[in-house]
């Protein structure tokens, strides 16, 4: 029997991209900026509700994944768990685009509240799933999953020239295996452009 092939997910368009970008721009809303700042550092949605202030190093231009939030079900009853991360590797530290850090400090709060709810308590995954569905419908975007934006974010990363292994770690992934098969996404325009380099050598 043939194996069956792992659907990959798609990632967004350009277009979509750009519509994205500046709804979530023009919202001044923390929880909007969040939206973006997984956009342009791949972090995973648990990762993002469980980042406080205290993880981002305004002077070094990076933020720390210290630890991630998730909600978990156990004998009919439901609870939201703030945790370690995923795995050892899933700690690390990213460097995060300049015109974002003036953006997020603009908006800082004491070091150890949430950055996104700027209090002592997370937000909850869902909560950002619901923010982040209910903007695509906004923006007029299809309906697509909060973890697209990990994708798209490595997908841009490559075709930007970063390494696998570099992309690797900023992931927070053990192989750079994993990074190139789940997450690395070549549109046909990349393919296009790697395409009009191959000349005849006479």
């Amino acid at each position: 029997m043939p194996k069956a092939e792992k659907k990959q997910l798609d990632v967004l368009s350009s277009e979509e991209r750009k519509k994205l970008e500046q709804y979530l721009l023009q919202t001044g809303l923390t929880i909007d900026l969040a939206i973006l700042l997984c956009l342009f550092t791949g972090l995973r949605v648990g990762e993002l509700c469980g980042l406080q202030w205290s993880d981002i190093d305004f002077e070094n231009g990076t933020l720390s994944v210290k630890r991630t939030v998730q909600r978990i079900y156990r004998n009919g009853c439901s609870e939201v768990l703030i945790g370690s991360p995923k795995s050892r590797t899933s700690v690390r530290t990213i460097p995060v685009p300049s015109f974002l850090l003036t953006l997020l400090e603009k908006k800082k709060r004491q070091d150890f509240l949430y950055l996104i709810t700027g209090k002592s308590k997370p937000a909850e995954p869902r909560t950002m799933q619901y923010r982040f569905q209910k903007i695509l419908k906004l923006c007029g975007i299809r309906k697509v999953p909060f973890h697209l934006l990990r994708h798209t974010y490595a997908t841009d990363c490559i075709a930007h020239g970063f390494d696998a292994k570099t992309l690797s770690e900023l992931l927070g992934h053990a192989d750079a295996s994993i990074t190139l098969n789940r997450y690395v996404h070549s549109s046909m325009q990349m393919k296009q452009e790697y395409v009009k380099r191959l000349q005849l050598t006479g």
